[in-house]
């Protein structure tokens, strides 16, 4: 167990647990909730022994959103009124940093689930459309939040949202800033599943990351790969680089666990080489 000023990490190969850990706060992103993930993302990316990893949170909410109060001294660009060039350089130059916060745990190779349970608004959002799969439990509530407090959602939702949901929902929630149910998430296919509360959800999610990890890590992380590239580009551009990623992979000690654990009727033993 790794605890940092913002997150949890737990190793329990062949899962690792990232709990946001700032309950008090309902896990409002805070400047350590920034910086911190990049470098635990990585971490356990490069982990051979890690093939599935859960975020998750600790408290009554999964995220709140941005801790503007928190973030003032890292952003005072934003409540700069002269808006200059020069402030407005230094902003755009900050919000790099924030996007790479979301977008390492799309790049990790390794398949993320966000299990979310109470309120996941704004960077929370963001943060579960950027993980491969979403759960939920009964009692959370969404919200694509920036528009009601004079923001433009600028980390990642507005681009990866649409890929999950479509684009007219996508506007909608964009547009509305409501708050929708795990129901209506569920409906328009934002999480894979509901469960009745906490304890099922994060057991749901344990199951959900064992029967992935149970599969050749190989495959699963070309999988991921080819399916983060085939975003944006033609059905022919991703034929093209499917068959480079299988003539890269093929064959593997992998392959052949799987065709000896076939004759032998028994579940194959992946090694991931």
């Amino acid at each position: 167990m790794t605890d940092h000023a913002f997150y949890l990490v737990e190793k329990e190969a062949p899962l690792a647990w990232i709990w946001l850990n700032r309950p008090a706060k309902k896990n409002a992103m805070n400047p350590p909730a920034w910086h911190e993930l990049p470098a635990i993302m990585a971490e356990l990316d490069a982990d051979d022994a890690i093939r599935a990893v859960v975020i998750a949170a600790k408290g009554p909410a999964f995220c709140a959103g941005i801790d503007l109060v928190a973030m003032a001294a890292e952003l005072p660009e934003l409540m700069d009124k002269a808006q200059t060039g020069g402030v407005k350089r230094r902003l755009r130059h900050k919000i790099a940093p924030l996007q790479e916060t979301m977008t390492c745990i799309e790049r990790c190779r390794k398949p993320v689930i966000c299990a979310v349970h109470g309120y996941c608004v704004g960077a929370g959002l963001d943060m579960a459309t950027a993980c491969d799969i979403r759960l939920c439990s009964a009692d959370a509530v969404f919200s694509l939040r920036e528009a009601a407090v004079g923001f433009v959602a600028d980390v990642g939702v507005l681009q990866r949202l649409p890929l999950i949901v479509g684009q007219g929902m996508a506007r909608e929630l964009a547009f509305t800033a409501a708050n929708f149910d795990a129901r209506r998430a569920r409906e328009i296919l934002l999480v894979n599943a509901v469960f009745d509360d906490v304890a099922s959800l994060l057991a749901g999610a344990r199951d959900l990351a064992l029967r992935i990890a149970g599969n050749s890590p190989l495959a699963v992380q070309a999988t991921k790969d080819v399916l983060n590239y085939g975003v944006g580009k033609s059905v022919d551009d991703g034929l093209r680089y499917v068959a480079a990623m299988s003539a890269n992979i093929i064959p593997s000690e992998d392959l052949f666990e799987a065709m000896t654990a076939f004759a032998e009727k028994r579940k194959p033993n992946f090694s991931g080489k």
